[in-house]
């Protein structure tokens, strides 16, 4: 399992050819308390950097992007019925989606841990 940060601050955990997609604890500390959470549809395609999802906290509503393009193949209901699992959970249980990896050649443009620290630094 490989864990991947965009500079837009959504990680992607890789696992074979599915991403799973949420945002960092650096975003959630930004927006504060998140508020509600809008999620993309299972079956819809997306391409790199489309809006995929929505954060809404009591200080702004942010969208969130797809790192890399593919099939959305899962969604995290409980975030949607809990965002504050956003706040306390970012990097585990507040997972926002799934894709089904469409090229994986677009992870190539994506940070490790250590650029994605060196960024918000």
């Amino acid at each position: 399992m490989t864990t991947l940060y965009t500079s837009d601050h959504e990680w992607l955990r890789i696992e074979g050819d599915i991403a799973t997609i949420g945002i960092t604890d650096y975003a959630q500390s930004q927006l504060g308390d998140v508020v509600f959470v809008e999620l993309p549809k299972v079956g819809r395609s997306l391409k790199k950097a489309e809006a995929a999802a929505v954060v809404e906290s009591v200080k702004a509503a942010s969208d969130v992007y797809a790192p890399i393009s593919g099939e959305v193949i899962e969604v995290n209901e409980a975030v949607a019925a809990e965002p504050a699992l956003v706040n306390s959970d970012a990097g585990g249980k507040a997972w926002f989606f799934k894709l089904k990896i469409a090229d994986k050649s677009e992870l190539g443009g994506l940070m490790d841990e250590a650029a994605y620290a060196a960024h918000t630094a």
